[in-house]
């Protein structure tokens, strides 16, 4: 596997249960191999023409890019906000042997049917 087709994606939900509840949900799918969960974030943000500040988690995914396009439409199915944080970072370079078992835990044949 090409480091460059091992990708991050970082996403923000409300609160802890629903991190575990997407992360568990995306992992289970082959979606992503790996998600971290990073409680206490805290974000500023313009919504709907007013400042607003929120404590938030942040979720940290590690997948293949071709995965991203089905990734980002699940998580946007799953997540409570109406427009989720999903953003995708492709890895320039990591631990080879890390970088084979992301390969292998988001490949086609780990989701199998379920596309």
């Amino acid at each position: 596997m090409s480091n460059t087709d091992v990708v991050t994606v970082f996403v923000t939900v409300p609160e802890k249960e629903s991190a575990l509840a997407l992360g568990r949900q995306i992992v289970d799918e082959s979606l992503a191999a790996c998600v971290n969960v990073v409680p206490n974030v805290t974000s500023i943000f313009r919504w709907k023409g007013k400042v607003t500040e929120e404590e938030e988690v942040l979720l940290i995914l590690k997948s293949r890019a071709e995965r991203v396009p089905a990734l980002i439409a699940r998580v946007a199915e799953l997540h409570t906000y109406e427009v989720p944080e999903v953003l995708s970072f492709r890895v320039e370079d990591g631990f080879g042997p890390y970088l084979d078992w992301v390969g292998e835990c988001t490949s086609m044949e780990s989701f199998g049917d379920r596309v």
